[in-house]
């Protein structure tokens, strides 16, 4: 893959970032070519925990290509070691662990990643909230809610799936008694991470699709629509890197870093690349360019399908 270098405009880092504890935007990395660490807290094994990784590691990324050196850790207060598995599956690099790091290596600021709602770790520095992750499973249909009651159920009757709204004097009396029943939906335990992990890549393209201020719904047709996806820009780069080379354009370039460097704006950076596959007169080489350049920061592996027959 072609190694490229920032351009003049791009001599020292821009990158900013939402800071969370204070609400406003502030610089990923204030001190030109300053080590910054960047410390993903994870609360769990499972899915946003991930996603909390996972932004650590597209801050880091987005770092690096300014020129920034970045020092990653993981705080973890339980199962780091099968997070990290499931990390590394998700192409996502690997992190010193907090519990040994004693003090800091005279890093220029840090960065905290946390999952929201949550507390704020201690210590200076911005806070790069994630919003979680959701197992959508398909709802049940209105009409297997509550079979088997009717118009006059209540409690005591059999009608345990339809719980009345609560009043201040009891669950089902008192002046808000005549309140409308609301019914009650089975709750659905999240897919296990092995099995969201099934096609690592079209995970994190699902992902990386959010902004991450957002919950992430997931569902079998979410995945399968970000798989699809994949496999077409795939098959897409193959067939440009057959055309001869051409540089990525000036202002494809910009566009790129101006999104990614607008508070990780990785929406913005995929509305790019699909703008620059569908863009009439530019040159087979300078789309595979293009990919190959974003790629080192979507971490997508783009460029896997290179050399297989059409």
């Amino acid at each position: 893959m072609p190694a490229y270098g920032p351009p003049p405009a791009y001599a020292h880092p821009v990158l900013r970032i939402h800071d969370a504890r204070t609400g406003e935007s502030a610089a990923a990395a204030p001190a030109r070519r300053g080590l910054t660490r960047i410390g993903a807290h994870a609360s769990g094994l499972d899915p946003t925990a991930l996603r909390v990784l996972l932004t650590a590691d597209l801050l880091a990324r987005a770092l690096e290509l300014g020129g920034t050196p970045v020092w990653t850790i993981l705080s973890a207060p339980n199962r780091q070691a099968e997070l990290r598995t499931a990390a590394t599956t998700l192409s996502i690099r690997p992190f010193e662990d907090g519990r040994d790091v004693a003090s800091g290596l005279g890093e220029a600021q840090a960065i905290h990643v946390v999952a929201q709602p949550g507390a704020y770790p201690p210590g200076a520095g911005p806070v790069v909230a994630v919003a979680p992750v959701e197992w959508q499973q398909p709802e049940q249909p209105d009409s297997e809610v509550g079979r088997g009651t009717g118009a006059g159920a209540g409690p005591g009757s059999g009608d345990a799936t339809r719980p009345p709204w609560p009043g201040p004097t009891g669950p089902s009396s008192g002046p808000h008694s005549h309140r409308p029943h609301r019914p009650h939906r089975p709750h659905h335990p999240p897919l296990p991470l092995a099995d969201l992990l099934t096609d690592p890549a079209a995970l994190r393209l699902a992902l990386l699709r959010v902004p991450r201020s957002e919950p992430v719904r997931l569902d079998g047709a979410v995945l399968a629509d970000a798989a699809g996806r994949l496999a077409h820009w795939r098959r897409a780069v193959a067939g440009w890197a057959r055309r001869p080379s051409r540089p990525v354009p000036d202002a494809v370039r910009t566009r790129l870093r101006a999104a990614w460097e607008d508070d990780l704006d990785l929406p913005a950076v995929l509305d790019v690349l699909r703008d620059v596959e569908n863009a009439p007169d530019l040159p087979d080489g300078a789309r595979f360019e293009t990919y190959a350049y974003a790629d080192r920061l979507l971490a997508l592996d783009l460029a896997r399908d290179l050399g297989t027959l059409a």
